[in-house]
């Protein structure tokens, strides 16, 4: 779930039943007291070192702090920075006295220190983020506070927002279930665990380095990234999907639902509307959009109508075809000469010269082994198949019983929890594993934009897709372009396109009109 660095990136919530939120610096404004506290008892321990030992006093800074310390348990703190000075210290024990030179007396000094900081001055929430989570839960979003500090309840009930977090993991709970620290992702996914919630379909709000890194190795569908500081940069480079300033910047993603769009054949003139003075650019999904959904990949043809219509439309406009299949196949399949196209879901790339471009060569060895590993897993489940596509591994369960897919996605999910360089993604009755790139049809999309010089305001980009795939395409042109959707039966779902198509049939006749703008205006 890759959101691509906007003014105001959106949270896409038809994707998302869950949000966590760590606590100092992302619900409350005590990240400065933390830094502070650290500050005070390293300087005073370093300054008290050097002058025994006849050495120049060398201070505890702010990089220090985001490095080693920022939100790690207490103790691993201690550890990281001393070890990054080539200190070494007795662990000691949690009842060490502050005043005790161990791993642990160190800790326990720096914790009198937030204490002493918080009865004093108190703890103030972030109003931003305190309305986000109460919006989330009136769109029920279920919510969560983390902090690797053992006085996460304190600082909450100090800033008046206890009530929004009725499931929290703290450094008690850690403690307790012996969860390791940040950068490991097991107080997150103790927390999803808590929410009932898969982690691909929950959030990690962080403003930690460690956080960040944490929630995008725990295979969280977004992790969201808080700068509070100038430490962009390093946000994205932990694994941050999107970074803000402040959560006031997010907003909340309010789609159409697929079954109250307009039907697009039914709006001819808005669309010849939105063709003139324009320079259409039309990308396609295949599976379910340009032919129908079948029992067997294989069996996907394409009606000769419809590559008549494309090969018509490629006469007049840029056309590209943007699949999930491997390239080869999809065009094998599509066999129009002259177009785009991206398979692997915008992975393996050609342009309508034939040049070529692919991305993500490096987890070829990862989706081996994935494939490898299921295998033996799936074997069992009568109907489960696994289709071995070059940039992703599908797992089709189409044909499984619906008591069976719980047992289909769990394989899945252990998989990919095995191979933190792959996540998991969806579809109609498909689980894919994919390299965890921030790539996808919609940058896909992008690219060819401007690789084809397609990129200026004369430019209308129009997309057809079908599933949930589709909709980083939807999204890559919703402010400047037209998306439709190819409904399934039932559909009942959020989408960011803007026209419904009722079937791959409506798909080609919709081709047939732009195409028809097109000569129009060329004439006109």
């Amino acid at each position: 779930m890759d959101l691509r660095r906007t003014a105001r990136p959106a949270l896409p919530l038809e994707r998302i039943d869950a949000a966590i939120f760590d606590t100092d610096g992302v619900i409350t404004d005590t990240a400065s007291a933390h830094a502070a506290s650290w500050k005070r008892l390293f300087d005073t321990y370093l300054a008290d070192r050097a002058e025994r030992a006849g050495e120049p006093f060398v201070p505890f800074t702010h990089d220090d702090y985001l490095r080693y310390v920022d939100g790690k348990p207490r103790y691993d703190g201690v550890r990281s920075f001393l070890a990054s000075r080539g200190i070494e210290l007795p662990e000691g024990d949690p009842g060490d006295e502050p005043d005790r030179d161990t791993v642990c007396g160190l800790g326990n000094r720096k914790n009198l220190a937030f204490l002493e900081h918080l009865r004093e001055h108190g703890a103030e929430p972030y109003a931003s983020t305190a309305a986000l989570v109460r919006e989330l839960a009136r769109r029920n979003v279920r919510t969560a506070a983390i902090s690797s500090s053992r006085n996460m309840g304190e600082v909450l009930e100090a800033a008046g927002v206890a009530d929004l977090f009725p499931v929290r993991v703290d450094g008690i709970v850690a403690d307790e279930l012996g969860l390791p620290g940040k950068p490991d992702p097991a107080v997150f996914l103790e927390a999803a665990r808590r929410l009932g919630v898969d982690p691909s379909r929950a959030v990690v709000v962080e403003d930690a380095l460690s956080g960040v890194e944490a929630g995008r190795r725990g295979g969280f569908g977004l992790v969201v990234g808080v700068d509070r500081g100038g430490n962009a940069d390093a946000l994205w480079a932990a694994g941050a999907h999107v970074v803000v300033g402040d959560l006031a910047e997010l907003e909340l993603d309010t789609r159409a639902n697929v079954r109250d769009l307009p039907l697009a054949l039914e709006r001819a003139g808005e669309i010849r509307g939105l063709v003139e003075g324009r320079r259409p650019a039309v990308f396609l999904d295949y599976d379910g959009t340009l032919t129908p959904i079948v029992e067997r990949p294989e069996d996907a043809l394409l009606p000769a109508e419809t590559r008549a219509a494309i090969e018509a439309l490629a006469a007049l406009v840029p056309v590209a075809v943007v699949s999930g299949r491997d390239l080869a196949d999809v065009r094998r399949l599509v066999g129009v000469e002259g177009i785009g196209y991206a398979g692997s879901h915008g992975f393996d790339l050609v342009r309508p010269d034939g040049s070529a471009d692919q991305r993500a060569r490096e987890f070829l060895p990862d989706l081996d082994a994935a494939e490898r590993e299921l295998a033996p897993r799936l074997e069992a489940i009568p109907g489960a198949r696994i289709e071995r596509k070059r940039f992703a591994v599908a797992v089709h369960y189409r044909q499984v019983d619906d008591d069976l897919v719980p047992q289909v996605e769990t394989a899945v999910a252990e998989v990919a929890g095995a191979h933190p360089r792959l996540r998991r993604t969806g579809g109609k009755r498909v689980f894919e594993l994919r390299p965890d790139v921030d790539w996808d049809k919609g940058k896909a999309l992008l690219w060819l934009l401007e690789t084809l010089e397609l990129a200026g305001e004369g430019v209308l980009p129009i997309y057809l897709g079908d599933d949930e795939t589709d909709e980083d395409a939807f999204a890559a042109i919703r402010d400047r372009g037209v998306g439709a959707v190819v409904r399934g039966e039932g559909d009942d779902r959020p989408t960011l396109a803007c026209y419904a198509l009722r079937d791959p049939e409506e798909s080609r006749a919709f081709l047939e009109l732009v195409a028809d703008a097109v000569v129009r205006q060329g004439s006109a």
